[in-house]
Formats: C-alpha cells, structure tokens, sequence
C-alpha cells in the first residue's frame, strides 16, 4: 500500500479551476517532486494534502485512511510536517527556540503541571533542548544553536525550517521551494539536505523550481499544467516527455 494516495483531487475558487482531478500516489521513503510552470497549481496541491484547503472533490489518504478536510493540527499529529514558499521563522526567538517550538504536538502537557513548573517537566524541557540541538546539526547548523533566528543568513534560516519540521519526527514531509533565493552553494546544501532527510526514513514531498536540483533528487515526479496533471514518471521519463518540453519551452521548441 501507498503511503500517500490522491485520487481524482480537486479544488475550485468560484469560477476558477485551480487544480482538477489529479491522482497520484506516493510510496514510502522516496523523494516526490511536483514540478510545473507558475501558476501550475503546485503550491494549492500542497495546501490541500496538508489540510490549509478544503478540497471540493476527491479523496486523500494517508495510510489508507481518508485524511481530507483534516486540520494541519490533526495531520501533524499523524506525521505530517510542512515547510513554507515564505519564511515562518519566529525571528524574535532564538534559533534553538523556533525548532522547540516544532516539536510541541508531541507533547501531552497538563496546563496544570506546566504553571506550576513540575520537575518532570522541566526533565521533558531539557530532553527537547537536546533534541533540537541534534536536529540543528543534522542540518548542518551546529554553529548557530545559540544564535537568535534574526542574526542567520537566508540559507541557514531555510534550514532552519527543515529543522523544525523534523522536531515533528513526521513520516512524511512537504517542502514548498526549499531552494528558493538561494546561491548556488547554498543550493548545493539544501540538495544534500533533502537527500539526508529521506535517507533518514522520512518521505520528502518537494515543489522545487531548480530542475538541476529535482532531477538529481527525485525518485519519481508529477507535472502539473493549469491545474491539471501533464504527467508523471522518473526523472529519465519526464524529462523526455513531449508534453513536458512544450509545457515549459513551448510548442515550437
């Protein structure tokens, strides 16, 4: 059984049909790329597996057990996790602080024990601590555990936000352009990052607009064309597909 199964997804926003019976599915511990031209409807894709958007038809499964219309809330606690296009860093907070903050929907914590401070408590802060010190190393920024958020450079705070999506320990992971606006060698990084994640055990869903970096990377990908699914298959495939070259160079190229 797939991890993931979409079938015959869709949503509209009054008149426009921002994407339109797209099925796919998604087995684990593989690296899913969904690619297509601006305005493909990618990004509404991802809003709408991760529970930001309602879908008008169609089903989601996670695991074989419908998950449509389920709140982001309710699939983080399913393993799901999500990175963002834009920056959701709090940068009033420290670096440690923010990838913290992703783990707390694991936590089970009595507002009672929490106000009043109970040493197990404080044990649980600690174990955290640790855990998103480990996790800012695993992404390679081991040198800005004491920084604040406000103080890092774009690509750090990029992957600072794969950090605190990991603090989830999700199963699967979308990331919505985790290579954008960085420099060559930060792309780099961010490839090698992506990698680490799924050879860690976690599937990696990507929206990436380097299609250097998608084609090393993926083990399968979809393309998206107005909504609408143009195609899917290995990277060998897509790239050789006709429908693909005219999508993105045009019918004459």
């Amino acid at each position: 059984m797939a991890l993931l199964e979409v079938n015959q997804l869709s949503i509209h926003f009054g008149g426009v049909k921002a994407v339109q019976n797209v099925s796919f599915s998604i087995d684990a511990g593989i690296v899913y790329a969904v690619i297509g031209p601006n305005g493909a409807g990618k990004t509404t894709l991802f809003n709408l597996i991760t529970g930001i958007y309602t879908p008008t038809s169609g089903e989601i499964k996670l695991d074989g057990e419908s998950i449509g219309g389920k709140t982001p809330n309710e699939l983080a606690k399913r393993g799901v996790a999500r990175t963002f296009q834009n920056l959701q860093i709090c940068m009033n907070m420290s670096a440690i602080e923010n990838v913290m903050v992703g783990a707390h929907l694991r936590l089970n914590r009595n507002p009672l024990k929490a106000a009043l401070r109970f040493p197990s408590l404080k044990r649980r802060d600690r174990e955290l601590h640790g855990e998103a010190a480990e996790l800012m190393r695993f992404v390679g920024l081991e040198k800005y555990i004491e920084a604040r958020a406000d103080s890092m450079p774009y690509g750090a705070l990029k992957r600072l936000e794969i950090a605190r999506a990991l603090a989830l320990k999700p199963r699967l992971i979308f990331l919505d352009e985790p290579a954008a606006g960085l420099n060559p060698k930060e792309t780099i990084e961010i490839d090698e990052l992506v990698r680490k994640v799924a050879d860690s055990g976690v599937t990696v869903v990507l929206v990436e607009h380097d299609m250097k970096m998608v084609m090393n990377l993926s083990d399968r990908i979809l393309v998206l064309d107005y909504g609408k699914k143009l195609a899917e298959g290995t990277a060998v495939e897509v790239r050789k597909n006709p429908d693909v070259i005219a999508a993105y160079l045009g019918v004459q190229a």
